[in-house]
């Protein structure tokens, strides 16, 4: 797999188009720090990991829906392994002027662009969710 992160993201949107409660993915460091970011900011519910031993691990993330709808309407991954996006913190990017978030990786750690900002940090752009 050349991009776990975009998997993760992929996993996620063809949960809640089926309506589905919970989703499995494999586990890294990278996916649990996104996960932590959409769960801070009340993307989805929450997720437990799973330890199989000899370094896997697998997460289960339990979706979030209001009325029905998902509470993630749109979720596109930015950076790609074969094009690498950054931002300074002057430009980092604003999602639906500010109703949705930027998962931008730093120095400081994966964090939210609103955090970024506030922590005057610039980075890698993950992904972007509304």
């Amino acid at each position: 797999m050349n991009d776990p992160l975009g998997d993760m993201l992929t996993r996620i949107r063809n949960a809640q188009m089926r309506r589905k409660g919970k989703v499995n993915t494999p586990g890294s460091r990278l996916r649990a720090n996104v996960l932590e970011v959409l769960k801070d900011e009340g993307y989805i519910r929450g997720y437990s990991t799973t330890d199989y031993g000899n370094g896997r691990s697998e997460f289960e993330i339990e979706l979030k829906y209001f009325e029905g709808e998902p509470v993630i309407r749109q979720i596109d991954r930015v950076s790609k392994p074969g094009r690498r996006v950054y931002a300074a913190v002057s430009q980092m990017p604003r999602v639906a002027n500010g109703l949705g978030i930027t998962i931008v990786s730093t120095p400081k750690g994966v964090m939210a662009d609103h955090s970024a900002r506030e922590q005057n940090v610039g980075g890698e752009v993950l992904c972007r969710v509304f």
